[in-house]
């Protein structure tokens, strides 16, 4: 191992990919997970290529594809009586890494079978990290304090790790709640495998596709909501309001929300981009420096992104020169994170289909794929090594999400 010692704090999907990227690098990287044990409740998400690659670099490649159900080209969206009105982008330019739905039990089962047992730290809560002379410490809460080179975190939307860079805010709700949830694929045996559908209405929109081997189908619906709750992925909801909610739309929906026996809620929040990521031998990654909504699928891809970046830069780097390290990481990250941002609230909105002339949005939809081409053929390491940068989105005339 390098001699760098580094913390993550955080064992979720981005906080697992940073440990696997750092000791890939040769990295002497350690997860400090607050809850008792490695693990997450929750259902599917979407891997996408520019997340898929850095995962077969950091060598996770086949567990993932042993979990992982690739979309295919008839994935689609549609109005909310079922008609088509384009297909969605599911794969980089060559086509050789499509975007895939995954369980996250499965992903997280993954990302800790390449790690060693005595790097993942369960039952660790974090009470504040400080910047030493040299390095960082972690102060705990049973009392005791851990120093390390570097301090990663990798802990969510209520970072507490970010409260040691930047002035406290308060997330920004987005007056959507979702009710996500998983469906036996036994139960409504027509469903077609292996495809992301998109259902779009007004002011709410649902979304399916596939994990587990096409056994089972996840689902999102997202409605309008004036109360914020919190952004919890288990609080309880009720299958009957969800189906209520998209009555009278294609009926494939009410079959499934008629095979729905359980439904959590979730409400949908983001901030704002921050100005900077590091302080010293600490910086942030995933929600905890970019928390962005989940209309384009890339919260997870993007952290993953950010660990490989940092993983890249860090192997590079002693303990006097991981600080600017950090900083160059965050730089780099920053106006990449930031366009995702937008482009998943802009998404949201044409899911929406918040416009007085519904011909607008499908247009939108359509030019829209040139930003998930640019998403999906960016390859920030390789952009790095280089020395060319990440390139900016460039819409030339096309439209984020």
């Amino acid at each position: 191992m390098a001699h760098l010692s580094v913390a993550i704090i955080g064992g979720g999907i981005g906080g697992l990919a940073a440990a696997n990227a750092l000791r890939s690098q040769g990295i002497d990287a350690h997860v400090l997970e607050q809850a008792p044990a490695f693990g997450e409740v929750g259902a599917g998400i979407q891997l996408a290529p520019n997340g898929r690659l850095h995962l077969e670099r950091m060598g996770v490649g086949d567990a993932i594809r042993d979990v992982a159900v690739p979309f295919t080209a008839e994935s689609t969206y549609r109005r909310e009586d079922g008609s088509p009105v384009t297909s969605v982008v599911v794969s980089d330019s060559s086509g050789s890494l499509p975007v895939a739905g995954v369980h996250r039990a499965d992903l997280l089962g993954a990302l800790t079978s390449g790690l060693p047992a005595d790097s993942l730290h369960a039952g660790c809560r974090v009470e504040r990290v400080v910047n030493g002379d040299r390095g960082a410490e972690v102060h705990l809460g049973d009392g005791t304090r851990r120093a390390f080179d570097v301090v990663v975190g990798a802990d969510g939307i209520h970072s507490t790790v970010r409260e040691a860079i930047t002035e406290p805010s308060q997330p920004k709700f987005s007056h959507t709640v979702a009710y996500r949830g998983l469906v036996d694929h036994a139960r409504i045996p027509d469903w077609p495998d292996s495809t992301f559908e998109v259902w779009m209405g007004g002011g709410r929109h649902v979304l399916t596709f596939p994990v587990r081997g096409n056994r089972v189908i996840n689902f999102v619906g997202f409605i309008p909501a004036d109360d914020e709750m919190r952004e919890s992925w288990s609080a309880p909801g009720d299958p009957a309001q969800l189906a209520a909610e998209f009555a009278g739309w294609d009926p494939r929906l009410a079959e499934l929300f008629g095979a729905v026996g359980s439904t959590n809620r979730w409400g949908l929040y983001d901030r704002e981009p921050l100005a900077r990521w590091t302080e010293g031998a600490i910086t942030l990654l995933g929600d905890a420096a970019h928390p962005m909504l989940p209309h384009v699928g890339q919260g997870a891809n993007q952290a993953i992104e950010d660990g490989a970046v940092l993983a890249h830069l860090l192997a590079q780097a002693d303990a006097s020169s991981a600080p600017a390290a950090l900083e160059e990481y965050g730089r780099i990250r920053l106006a990449r994170t930031a366009d995702v941002q937008a482009g998943s609230r802009q998404s949201g909105r044409r899911y929406d289909s918040q416009f007085d002339d519904l011909a607008q949005r499908d247009s939108e939809l359509e030019d829209s794929k040139h930003f998930r081409r640019w998403l999906y053929d960016t390859d920030v390491v390789a952009d790095l090594a280089s020395g060319a940068g990440t390139a900016p989105y460039a819409p030339a005339g096309a439209t984020n999400g």
